[in-house]
């Protein structure tokens, strides 16, 4: 007796999904994002994205092989060897600019109101930097290879704060300072 045509189809896209999906989606997980490295050449910061559809590709036969799809250097350095393609292999979940940076506002609290940072989720406003300008910035405005810098510089803000500063900067006319007022508790 034949065995019908959609259970084959069945069974393949079972066996797709079961051993295939996972290996691809845990590569495609693992070196998606910007990313920072130290340039092997130059020894500074560059920043640097993983061509994730290849390593993503290439995980599915075996370790996955990385190579650059966007490098802060190129056009200029286009034909490097690309070694620093290691320190992504040895880390790749630390050299991630997201991971970089959400780290350092661990055990910190706001420049400004003093509010401690908890978790940094990615659906959250994202708190931001003060610069020693007294002016902020949002991570999406750095490059990155500027923020080694930025973040040796800069005190840590929350967004909260970071929004006030930015409309009393860019509104002045719009904003009366008043003292500060003390309000006394019931009962005393």
């Amino acid at each position: 007796m034949p065995i019908p045509a959609y259970l084959i189809i069945a069974i393949v896209v079972f066996a797709i999904l079961y051993f295939v999906a996972p290996t691809a989606l845990t590569a495609f997980r693992r070196f998606r994002g910007k990313r920072l490295v130290t340039c092997p050449e130059t020894r500074q910061p560059a920043g640097v994205d993983v061509d994730v559809k290849h390593a993503t590709l290439t995980a599915l036969a075996g370790p996955p092989d990385l190579r650059l799809k966007h490098c802060t250097r190129w056009p200029e350095r286009q034909d490097c060897g690309q070694e620093c393609l290691l320190q992504i292999e040895l880390a790749p979940e630390e050299c991630k600019v997201q991971h970089i940076l959400t780290s350092w506002y661990e055990d910190k609290a706001c420049a400004v109101c003093g509010k401690p940072f908890g978790a940094i989720h990615l659906y959250d406003h994202k708190p931001a930097l003060l610069n020693p300008d007294d002016h902020t910035v949002e991570w999406q405005q750095l490059r990155v290879e500027q923020i080694p810098a930025a973040l040796e510089a800069a005190r840590p803000i929350c967004w909260d704060c970071h929004i006030l500063k930015t409309f009393m900067r860019e509104h002045p006319d719009l904003v009366i300072a008043r003292p500060a007022r003390h309000v006394q508790q019931a009962g005393k």
